[in-house]
């Protein structure tokens, strides 16, 4: 991709961002863009940060600490947004300044007990599975407090809010759906736990819905880079 056509679709892409923002009452600065760069080489992160942006979100271990590493020397924020696989806690824990799909209290522990003391704590998102997909990752709704009350206990970890991924739907008012009840469950801990102020999610063909429900972070990889090659392995 040219580097006018990046820049023309990170330009739309916050135009959208701001004029939902805008449409919910909501500051746009409050709405963290989390460009998905799987799949994406080190080159097209390089050429997304010199456009302004900063966050960058990684679905596969080995391809993103490949680019972690091409890419040192610039101020990016690198997040971790797949599943993940016990075996590949360390190399989380050691390289990402975030991960949004924590599901279960072992990787979480594993997380913690492998974050160097050395950089800040690491911020975590926990993962719901919000529409009840058996194919999707995710905690069960009913199960998030006792996950959460856990959590936040771990040394080294801050947990910052929730994440998901619902099911696709056709219209704005269906896919505010689940994002409503992914907020209520926010708040819903924040009565135990007030320090939570995140809500990850919304992607390219939903994140108006996500915002208006309250989205902190969007996640967007279409919208910004183009259709996905074929996926690498982990």
């Amino acid at each position: 991709m040219q580097n006018e056509e990046l820049a023309q679709r990170i330009s739309r892409l916050l135009g959208r961002v701001r004029l939902s923002a805008e449409k919910s009452q909501r500051a746009p600065e409050a709405i963290r863009v989390l460009a998905v760069s799987k799949t994406r080489d080190a080159e097209e992160v390089r050429a997304a940060a010199a456009l302004g942006l900063r966050d960058f979100g990684e679905n596969y271990v080995q391809e993103g600490l490949a680019k972690i590493e091409a890419l040192a020397g610039l101020d990016l924020c690198w997040h971790f947004i797949g599943p993940i696989q016990s075996n590949k806690t360390r190399a989380i824990a050691e390289h990402f300044a975030w991960v949004h799909s924590v599901d279960r209290l072992k990787i979480a522990q594993r997380l913690s007990a492998q974050r160097p003391a050395q950089l800040p704590d690491l911020q975590v998102c926990l993962q719901v599975n919000i529409s009840g997909e058996d194919s999707k990752s995710g905690v069960d709704p009913t199960e998030l407090m006792a996950l959460a009350t856990a959590v936040a206990q771990l040394p080294r970890l801050q947990l910052r809010g929730l994440m998901a991924i619902p099911a696709p739907a056709d219209t704005l008012a269906q896919q505010r759906v689940p994002f409503a009840r992914l907020r209520s469950a926010l708040v819903a801990l924040q009565a135990t736990l007030p320090t939570l102020d995140t809500l990850s999610m919304g992607m390219s063909g939903d994140l108006e819905a996500a915002i208006a429900e309250g989205a902190t972070i969007v996640r967007v990889g279409t919208d910004l880079f183009g259709p996905r090659a074929t996926p690498p392995g982990g």
